[in-house]
């Protein structure tokens, strides 16, 4: 950080981190001992779509590449499009195959940086629940290199719907993972992901 970005108060972003992936399996035996929580298989990423030839080439490739570990014992693959546009990609692995699950999402995250799309890439997830099927993600920032808590409660049926989050249960899940993997520190950053593929 230079001289300039001190006086104007500008901050450097944190360099993205793919490798920061690799702390989940960990942070799942942590959240198993401490709360009850275990992987479900599903994870995804999270990245703002283009047009364009490039970019279906690229999608094109991850699905090549996680379709022929597929064929060796992994999920389905699946490009979804939310209500807000985001591209999402779906990978489903059985629950004690973390570390696979994690290798999935870091190859995707990885094509997409080296395709020259790293700009475009948001988040990626890891769906988690408990015997009583809540359900919790630990979600990873891109682009702050850092790692939150995300727990949507079902929607009441009535009288009065809607998005709503067990934030008791997102800062249980930040205390007990405590700095690993990586969590970020700032709660305005902790953006609720209603409805996210594998959640």
């Amino acid at each position: 950080m230079g001289f300039l970005d001190v006086l104007f108060g500008r901050s450097k972003p944190a360099k993205p981190d793919l490798d920061q992936l690799f702390a989940l399996p960990s942070a799942a035996i942590t959240l198993q001992a401490a709360i009850g929580f275990t992987p479900t298989g599903a994870g995804s990423v999270c990245f703002a779509a283009i047009e364009g030839g490039a970019f279906a080439q690229v999608q094109q490739e991850v699905r090549a590449l996680l379709d022929a570990d597929s064929e060796r014992g992994g999920g389905p693959v699946e490009f979804i499009r939310d209500t807000y546009g985001y591209a999402w990609l779906l990978s489903g692995r059985a629950p004690n195959e973390l570390p696979a699950l994690v290798s999935d999402l870091h190859a995707v995250n990885t094509a997409l940086q080296d395709s020259g799309f790293g700009p475009h890439l948001l988040c990626s997830l890891v769906a988690f629940h408990d015997a009583r099927l809540r359900p919790l993600a630990l979600v990873y920032l891109y682009k702050r290199g850092t790692f939150y808590p995300f727990a949507p409660r079902p929607a009441p049926r009535a009288p009065r719907p809607g998005n709503k989050r067990d934030n008791p249960l997102e800062l249980q899940a930040k205390a007990v993972l405590k700095d690993d993997p990586r969590i970020e520190q700032d709660l305005t950053r902790w953006f609720p992901l209603w409805g996210a593929p594998g959640l």
